[in-house]
């Protein structure tokens, strides 16, 4: 079968949308570390749109910092992939040409410094997941991680703040697009955290004074892709595309507007540019992404294998609904004009979407990195009395506790030797009694512990 490609583009079917201008034309002003399916469904089309609207030199250098699988199904196509937008209304399928370079950083880490120290370079865009931040419970920078890992974004980063600095080019700014609150001064505090610690004092002042990292939200469900959805994309193409992102039609994209440069007019694929994010973040964080983990660990338990399962089901959705609207919504206070009972409605109606297989088990990885900021932050706002939130810790806790949890966890070992050592509430002492290891962001009373210890039992 014919692959995907500069030199087979042409041939696609009228029925696929084509970028609207010369990708030849383009140079590369974007970095992005953390190639995935999120990034080409999400910042890559919203910079596609700009580009076609005519916008110039905003082509994207992306890398992964790990694995080269991506950088091999996109590399051969000339970094050419679709995105198929699946409802029940039907698919829409677009080629996007914005991603110009694929890079391996642990193949090729020179390619990435050579990329990220280029005068023509002006934004760097990250989706690291929340473990690539390298955060210990207490939310302070884990420095001793860092510095064991020796591939972290921050070494990246770091060293391009030196190499900038030191040729007198321009800074940059860096957009964090990672589920975490204050995602853009978390990762300024750690890449001013690792320039101290590299003793790189000027280049450090330079970058606090002059780069910027503006928080973000973001928001589209993507699920991973399967050998079914390749197959079936090929059908429609009439060629292979190893690279395809399947997705749904909604996407958002909440901005702080602070910018150490120009950037590309993301406005027009409908990004919103804000004076303060956290309202936008907060509803994200607490509401959609709170509800996603709470229908993985829920569904699974109960022999689901999809979020539209799961939130089907009569013992589920009730406690997903209350997580929602009666506790993460009234967790916060909401922007002005920032309607959470119709947002509410729409996610729930975007859960419901059969044509989006999006596995729950892909949602429940890393959950020592989501439960915090997903449902913690929600329970202390509440002091500690939020029953549904309490049933969804619960649900995570015996997720660990049975060894469902075959996805990557950075405190995996930790969370399942604490089961094998005690019971349900030497566990829930270890994490959030005091002293515990997430006792950070709520500590229960002494009736909501034996709650949870309930609900973890039964």
């Amino acid at each position: 079968m014919t692959r995907l490609g500069e030199a087979t583009a042409a041939a696609l079917p009228d029925t696929v949308s084509r970028p609207g201008y010369d990708r030849a034309a383009q140079r590369i002003g974007i970095v992005h570390l953390g190639l995935g399916a999120f990034h080409r469904a999400h910042q890559a089309v919203y910079t596609d749109d700009a580009m076609a609207a005519g916008d110039r030199d905003w082509g994207i250098a992306a890398a992964s910092l790990r694995s080269g699988g991506v950088h091999d199904q996109m590399a051969p196509q000339d970094g050419l992939y679709t995105v198929t937008e699946r409802s029940s209304e039907g698919e829409a399928v677009r080629l996007i040409g914005a991603i110009r370079d694929v890079i391996v950083a642990a193949r090729t880490p020179e390619r990435l410094a050579r990329r990220l120290a280029a005068p023509e370079t002006r934004i760097v865009t990250l989706t690291v997941t929340e473990k690539g931040y390298w955060r210990r419970p207490d939310g302070a920078t884990d420095m001793a991680g860092i510095v064991a890992d020796g591939n972290s974004i921050y070494h990246y980063l770091g060293a391009a703040v030196v190499a900038r600095h030191a040729a007198g080019l321009d800074p940059l700014t860096l957009v964090s697009c990672d589920n975490l609150p204050d995602n853009g001064r978390v990762l300024r505090g750690g890449v001013a955290a690792f320039l101290d610690h590299q003793g790189e004092a000027a280049a450090r002042d330079w970058f606090e004074r002059d780069w910027r990292c503006p928080n973000t939200m973001v928001d589209r469900i993507v699920p991973a892709v399967t050998d079914a959805d390749r197959a079936r994309v090929e059908a429609v193409l009439g060629m292979r595309d190893e690279a395809a992102v399947i997705t749904e039609p909604y996407r958002q994209w909440v901005i702080e507007d602070d910018f150490a440069g120009d950037r590309p007019r993301w406005e027009i694929g409908g990004a919103q540019f804000v004076a303060d994010v956290a309202p936008y973040e907060t509803a994200k964080l607490r509401m959609l992404n709170g509800a996603h983990s709470a229908l993985a660990y829920l569904g699974l338990e109960r022999g689901h294998e999809f979020v539209h399962q799961a939130v089907a089901d009569p013992m589920i959705r009730p406690v997903v609904e209350r997580l929602m609207r009666a506790e993460a919504a009234t967790s916060f206070t909401a922007a002005p004009g920032q309607a959470l009972e119709p947002y509410a409605d729409a996610l729930l109606a975007r859960f419901a979407n059969v044509t989006l297989e999006h596995r729950l088990s892909q949602i429940a990885s890393d959950g020592s990195q989501k439960v915090g900021p997903r449902w913690l932050s929600s329970l202390a706002a509440h002091g500690g009395d939020a029953p549904a939130t309490l049933t969804a810790l619960a649900a995570w806790l015996r997720f660990i506790r049975t060894g469902n949890d075959a996805s990557p966890d950075p405190r995996r070992a930790e969370l399942a030797g604490l089961w094998a050592e005690g019971d349900a509430a030497s566990v829930v002492d270890a994490l959030f009694g005091a002293g515990g290891s997430m006792v950070g962001q709520w500590q229960p009373t002494e009736a909501q512990r034996a709650a949870l210890v309930r609900k973890i039992e039964q």
